[in-house]
């Protein structure tokens, strides 16, 4: 659907069935008739939807596509994939990965302890393990004891102390035995190459991570002197995340290639493999003007091929094994937040609102006239009067000559004349409308906290797809802003002209309305905070039978009250005995409203933080 860029990020995971819209897999339920049957369990608030056949899905596309650029240039290297678990540690997104992806021999990546725990006990045996970022003695260790398990895993060496440390450790692991075990050895390579955008500095002679042609050559007559140049295994780079733009991946995959083709002819026999770390884009746009992505996964692979082999040619080694950790492009789609909207804050300006009085002062009998007799050849000029009369208008409110119902009553007409005339001259692309725009948007509170389940659009501006669950066979009118349930005024997304969301006019007293924010299964769990103690939502696995026929798996309520608190290292043991004690010796309650009001409280604190439906509309819904 055109109106919310379904067509261009949604890679035709959705559709729209008649006024909803639906997963397009098995019988293609709509979004709608999931959330309401979890919500019909008892589940209010925000919801996360996972959907594991996405995940495999994208697993798939990935694992084909560089298949069939492989056999297009006849390519010799073999092709493999680890997932990085820093885009999403989730149990329930880690164990579907895991399900979906056991063919594939799809690996794990690992970049802390915990981390690494999660990878030696997922990943399957056999299938890679790659373990990247600063290391201490006690990290390498446990990679020893990875590989002791029998795990085909590689550390990455981010500098030359690790390296040291990786010596020590082999000592320690295999001075005794006779068949040593030492994973392989990976080195991180800091290119001149950067990337561009928000994560361009992870690529770069500034960056973070890697070593310099200078530490890269102490390595490895490091790896020779203590007879471990055999276990150099693996040249790994990464340029940044989100690469919108395909060109600096070239640039990076030939300074990258020529390393390797020069240690490999140096003497680094065992050298076999390249890992072009992550990046791969996602397309979250939903306007054709802005989309964040220069190139498709096709070009993508042909590009990371053909480089490969045209250096492995020239400089006559073998081409080598290509690795990936693109996390963002396997976990984006998998999930879907879905929210109910709560309220509309600018409902107050329709023609119910009015107070008009017998006897009005004139300029609001002219709004009203102009309001009443405004179309599509007077618009514009209409427009411009009822402008001028509200400056005059708030003017004499100022002086005391009209009172509030006035200024009320003004308010209201201006606004409805703003949106006739931007309904009427919608086709015109006046600039000036643009701008009113900006003062007649609906300010929808929806039940989520954009700091728990969008960090990045507060932390960097980062759009996701948004778009309602049902009524997409009407167009929508309203200019929205979407506010979160915080106390803080960053947490909202706020209305774009240049990029615009229109919502639906909707009464929320007779139905209920949901949002859905898409492509958010990467990053934004793990760096979500519980701002206002808003904790990770209420989530569900939503997988599909041989049928087709949907099902609702492990089911996982946000955390309670007191939970989340205890989370917090408050003892939860002495706020209950506090409450409890205060309420039963208040002065202001009988016995029995003392035991009623006990009650309530304990109901309470077992609930989320999330708020509820509005009374109407609950009770609309009984």
């Amino acid at each position: 659907m055109k109106r919310f860029g379904l067509h261009i990020w949604g890679e035709n995971n959705f559709i729209i069935d008649q006024d909803r819209i639906a997963v397009n897999h098995g019988t293609t339920p709509s979004l709608l008739q999931i959330t309401q049957e979890i919500r019909e369990k008892g589940y209010k608030g925000p919801l996360l939807l996972r959907f594991p056949h996405l995940i495999e899905k994208q697993i798939s596309t990935l694992f084909k596509t560089f298949q069939k650029a492989r056999k297009t240039f006849d390519y010799q290297g073999g092709f493999h994939a680890v997932f990085p678990l820093k885009v999403n540690q989730f149990p329930n997104f880690v164990h579907a990965l895991i399900d979906v992806s056991t063919k594939h021999r799809y690996g794990l990546e690992a970049g802390s302890k915990a981390e690494l725990i999660i990878a030696m006990s997922k990943t399957p045996m056999g299938a890679p393990i790659t373990v990247n970022g600063f290391k201490d003695k006690e990290m390498i260790s446990l990679c020893f004891i990875a590989a002791k398990m029998g795990h085909n895993i590689t550390v990455t060496i981010e500098g030359l102390g690790e390296l040291e440390t990786i010596i020590e450790v082999n000592q320690e692991f295999n001075a005794h035995l006779k068949i040593p075990v030492t994973p392989k050895i990976g080195v991180r390579i800091r290119l001149h190459s950067s990337g561009i955008g928000i994560w361009a500095k992870s690529g770069g002679y500034s960056s973070k991570f890697g070593l310099t042609s200078t530490e890269l050559l102490q390595a490895y007559e490091m790896l020779t002197r203590h007879d471990l140049l055999d276990r150099l295994w693996m040249i790994h780079f990464h340029i940044g995340s989100q690469m919108g733009d395909i060109a600096p991946l070239k640039k990076a995959l030939r300074e990258a290639g020529n390393i390797y083709a020069e240690l490999k002819r140096r003497g680094a026999t065992g050298l076999g493999a390249i890992n072009i770390g992550g990046g791969l884009a996602v397309e979250y746009s939903q306007h054709a003007q802005t989309q964040e992505r220069n190139y498709s996964l096709d070009e993508f692979a042909n590009d990371v091929v053909y480089l490969m082999q045209e250096i492995a040619k020239n400089k006559e080694v073998d081409e080598p094994e290509i690795f990936t950790e693109s996390g963002r492009y396997i976990a984006a789609s998998h999930s879907v937040l879905i929210a109910p909207v709560l309220e509309l804050f600018s409902q107050e300006y329709t023609e119910n609102g009015l107070r008009l009085k017998k006897k009005n002062p004139p300029l609001i009998e002219e709004l009203y006239d102009l309001y009443t007799t405004i179309k599509r050849s007077n618009a514009r000029e209409y427009l411009h009067d009822a402008l001028d009369h509200m400056e005059s208008l708030l003017t004499l409110f100022d002086l005391g000559y009209i009172d509030l119902e006035d200024r009320s009553n003004t308010e209201i007409l201006v606004n409805l004349i703003i949106k006739k005339a931007i309904s009427l001259l919608k086709n015109e692309g006046i600039d000036e409308l643009k701008k009113l725009q900006d003062r007649i948007q609906e300010r929808y509170l929806v039940n989520f906290s954009a700091f728990q389940s969008l960090p990045d659009f507060w932390g960097l501006g980062q759009y996701f797809p948004i778009m309602p669950l049902d009524r997409l066979d009407e167009k929508p009118s309203n200019p929205a802003s979407i506010w979160d349930i915080t106390c803080d005024s960053d947490g909202e997304i706020g209305f774009d002209r240049d990029f615009p969301l229109y919502l639906h006019d909707i009464d929320l007293s007779k139905e209920e309305y949901f949002i859905g924010f898409f492509l958010t299964g990467a990053y934004q769990e793990v760096l979500g905070m519980k701002h206002n103690l808003f904790t990770h939502p209420t989530e569900a696995v939503i997988r599909f039978d041989e049928e087709g026929h949907y099902h609702i798996e492990d089911l996982i309520e946000a955390q309670d009250l007191m939970d989340v608190l205890d989370d917090l290292d408050y003892d939860t043991g002495v706020i209950d005995k506090t409450l409890k004690y205060r309420i039963e010796e208040s002065d202001l309650l009988t016995a029995e409203e003392k035991r009623e009001v006990l009650g309530k409280l304990y109901l309470y604190l077992s609930e989320n933080s999330y708020l509820k439906t509005i009374q109407a509309t609950e009770e609309r819904a009984e």
